[in-house]
């Protein structure tokens, strides 16, 4: 398409506005076509910047520069109007300073380069709970990752109409080219100092710089779906969430549908593409990352995934940990910064086989000796820990016929959890809605010898698991979840549940087997929407009834199931103190009286036990 093409005047304005700024050599606009995906994916394995994979057809690996690797947490920002309405917990600049610098930067960015227009949708095309942008990128991979991602193309100018509205994502990797310059295969990016994820709420509008790597470029990820959406729901009444979105089916054939906040390394993903070991039950995918959650005309909530794909961690995925997720990424995959094996294939740490052949291409793209173990000493990794597989959801073999549902599912209980290897049990359920946001603003995972910035055995708390990621305060984040349960009748709202598949033995074993196993608490969960009779009501919540946990089958002895079971009166009163002296005090005033509340309320039945 060319530029004339579009017929809405913001956007065709704004191209051209940019374009004068950041001197393209050319423009393109996305249609979305597979035709147009396979001509730029050629083109950037022709320069040598991707490598065909010989073992997966239609799937193309490419190497990072190493210090562009990962979301930049300390170069995110979000940019208010008031530095008090982005909140302790976020970077705040001076919203006119950051454009002034970061308009100094983009000014002849994209000089030998062209400029990709991305119409995207984030969710089904047309749908109520869906949301449009445009992305405007230098890179050929962001609009390849994009297309799998997102749903692109002419369509979604065709659902913008003449004046529709969209966010602005504005995206450079920071490295002009000089007339007869190219890349040669290197990955363009700028350097730390000059890389910039800029959020301005008020404006809907994102721009990134510098980084071509993940969610600092692929600006329907995190900067759309959760830091401008969260914004937009809690102007506009609903909710943007980093859950998983999950479809359970028990032996009678009765559906629900549940939702799942889980901080990084809990094995969200692994939750949301589950095989359960209970005989009968059956759990299908709607989403693996994010869940946008509005009410529907019966006053409950609906949910749809805004994502079209998987950006998944490589590392430890397994036919043991995720068969669902290795079967999705066989074929029309990308892959970034994981090894190369001598046949043609990827690898990386703990995917269940050594490579073939006797050497490897590492993430860096230096031949290696072919390891001989699946893992690898720290800082020595073939692939790096943050390697990353992008999938079209549509592969995946558990997921749901109606996951593409316009009208979204309707959501019966949220999950919230964390790595806790003391203190919270294996799962238990909020007395009511007030209680259950408490549970969502306190979760987080203990600290271990891997992170040197804290103490090993503190609480790392990640309220909601959307600490990076909320685009405002999360006091009034907090507070935005309190006004959402007085939408309805409590009758309607999602049941709410804490669950921890990390407790640990004196020796230090897991207690618990996880992965498909976690299957076992889905079920208990399924029958208390159900109304079941299943529970006994303790000072922490209702928690399941001796024998309403299937372990049939399981390695779990019963006194070791009465122990995850158990409430830790001691533990929950040093967990009360924490989140009292060092976790609500970090959002000040902003704290919603109703969480103080609960958490008195909570200390008051436990000093009473």
């Amino acid at each position: 398409m060319e530029i004339n093409d579009i017929k809405h005047k913001k956007i065709k304005a704004w191209v051209e506005e940019t374009a004068a700024i950041c001197r393209p050599d050319a423009i393109y606009v996305c249609d979305g076509s597979q035709a147009e995906y396979d001509r730029l994916m050629d083109e950037m394995i022709k320069s040598g910047l991707g490598t065909p994979l010989k073992k997966r057809p239609s799937s193309v690996l490419f190497r990072s520069d190493p210090s562009d690797v990962a979301r930049v947490e300390d170069r995110t920002y979000i940019a208010s109007a008031k530095e008090e309405d982005a909140g302790p917990t976020n970077h705040w600049i001076d919203p006119n300073e950051l454009k002034k610098i970061m308009s100094g930067l983009y000014t002849d960015s994209m000089k030998g380069r062209t400029l990709y227009v991305i119409p995207f949708s984030m969710g089904p095309i047309g749908s109520q709970i869906s949301k449009n942008g445009i992305e405007i990128t230098d890179s050929a991979y962001v609009v390849c990752n994009m297309h799998i991602m997102t749903r692109v193309g002419t369509k979604v100018l065709e659902n913008l109409g003449e004046d529709g509205e969209f966010v602005k994502c504005l995206h450079s990797v920071g490295k002009p080219l000089a007339s007869g310059q190219a890349d040669n295969g290197t990955w363009p990016c700028a350097d730390m100092e000059h890389k910039y994820i800029s959020h301005f709420p008020e404006e809907r509008l994102i721009w990134s710089y510098g980084s071509g790597y993940g969610g600092n470029a692929l600006l329907g990820k995190k900067c759309f779906a959760l830091r401008i959406a969260s914004v937009l729901a809690r102007d506009e009444g609903w909710l943007a969430e980093h859950m998983l979105i999950l479809k359970i089916t028990n032996p009678k054939g009765e559906v629900k549908y549940i939702t799942g906040a889980f901080p990084s390394a809990c094995g969200k993903t692994n939750l949301a593409m589950l095989i359960p070991t209970v005989p009968g039950w059956k759990v299908e995918t709607i989403g693996d990352d994010i869940a946008w959650m509005k009410f529907g005309k019966d006053g409950r909530l609906y949910a749809i995934n805004p994502e079209a794909g998987f950006f998944g961690v490589a590392p430890e995925t397994s036919d043991s940990s995720n068969k669902n997720a290795m079967e999705s990424i066989k074929q029309n995959t990308i892959f970034t910064n994981c090894g190369l094996s001598d046949d043609g294939d990827i690898w990386w740490e703990k995917i269940g086989y050594l490579p073939k052949g006797e050497s490897v291409i590492d993430w860096h793209g230096k031949k290696r000796p072919a390891p001989l173990k699946e893992s690898s000493p720290k800082g020595e990794e073939i692939a790096h820990p943050n390697a990353r597989f992008t999938a079209p959801a549509k592969q995946c073999p558990s997921i749901a016929s109606e996951w593409e549902d316009p009208a979204g599912v309707p959501i019966s209980a949220f999950l919230f959890g964390g790595r806790r290897p003391s203190t919270i049990p294996l799962v238990h359920q909020s007395r009511n809605w007030n209680h259950g946001v408490f549970i969502g603003s306190i979760i987080g995972s203990e600290v271990t010898a891997a992170v040197i910035s804290d103490k090993i055995g503190q609480v790392r708390r990640d309220p909601f698991a959307m600490l990076p990621f909320c685009g405002y305060h999360m006091g009034d984040y907090f507070k935005h979840w309190i006004e959402t349960g007085k939408k309805t009748t409590p009758d309607k709202l999602p049941k709410i549940f804490y669950v921890n598949w990390f407790r640990k033995d004196k020796e230090g074993n897991f207690m618990w087997p996880g992965y498909k196993d976690n299957s076992r608490i889905l079920a208990w969960v399924f029958d208390r929407c159900n109304e079941a009779d299943n529970a006994v009501e303790t000072e922490i919540g209702f928690m399941p009834k001796p024998g309403s946990i299937n372990i049939d089958g399981l390695d779990v002895k019963p006194e070791v199931l009465k122990e995850l079971l158990e409430v830790d009166r001691e533990g929950w009163k040093k967990e009360i103190q924490d989140v009292r002296e060092n976790h609500y005090p970090k959002f000040g005033n902003k704290i919603p009286k109703e969480l103080t509340e609960e958490l008195s309320a909570l200390e008051a039945r436990l000093s009473k036990a």
